[in-house]
């Protein structure tokens, strides 16, 4: 297996950051109104602004997934997840499907998903297959849901994963961390935020980073 270095430096990387969204975030988020903890993404929330700064100013691509329910994909089968619960989370249009504390730049591109996994039925693969990635460093909630669901589909699909662990939460400490042990067992590397940083300014030239852009994001 490749080392991590290599999978930073080696191939081409992209960040993906999946559903952070206020009805999966927020203190007053549907989840969180549900009786979820959210305390976990606070904790983590700082360490992913790290990552995407220091992502933006190395020119790292990043890709936000957003998670839009609506009627039309409203299956029998997927109104019934978490025994109901979930029913009017991230509605299209709705507070709860806007970002938290994240905001997509210029060239940021956001992929809508209807789904856990960011790869059912979305342009995912076609936007990683053009910028010719190979290595999608993981992000974002729930991390044994959601960011879990993606990186499995991306392994199945011969992508890289690399699961940034400080930079997911889950609404348990024990699920998180199971999810950190099925992806070092079966379907990647985890790491955290300062060692993928640390990597990534070892092999670059003493001169001053490039300013950030404050322009508007791909849609779709």
């Amino acid at each position: 297996m490749k080392s991590l270095n290599q999978l930073l430096l080696g191939s081409k990387a992209a960040v993906i950051v999946v559903d952070v969204q206020n009805d999966y975030c927020h203190p007053e988020g549907a989840l969180s109104l549900a009786g979820c903890d959210v305390s976990g993404v606070a904790e983590m929330m700082p360490q992913l602004h790290k990552l995407l700064q220091r992502a933006r100013e190395l020119d790292v691509p990043i890709i936000f997934i957003q998670t839009l329910h609506e009627k039309a994909t409203d299956s029998d089968a997927w109104i019934t997840r978490s025994s109901g619960r979930s029913a009017n989370v991230c509605r299209r249009g709705s507070w709860g499907a806007e970002f938290y504390e994240v905001s997509p730049k210029e060239g940021e591109i956001i992929v809508h998903k209807h789904r856990y996994s960011a790869f059912v039925n979305t342009r995912l693969d076609s936007v990683l297959k053009t910028l010719k990635i190979e290595t999608l460093i993981m992000t974002g909630v729930s991390t044994n849901v959601c960011v879990e669901s993606t990186a499995r589909d991306g392994f199945m699909l011969d992508y890289h994963i690399v699961l940034a662990a400080d930079a997911c939460a889950s609404y348990s400490s024990a699920a998180h961390e199971m999810t950190l042990e099925n992806i070092e067992g079966y379907f990647g590397k985890v790491s955290e935020v300062a060692e993928l940083i640390d990597i990534w300014m070892d092999q670059m030239p003493e001169e001053p980073l490039r300013p950030m852009s404050t322009a508007q994001p791909a849609v779709g």
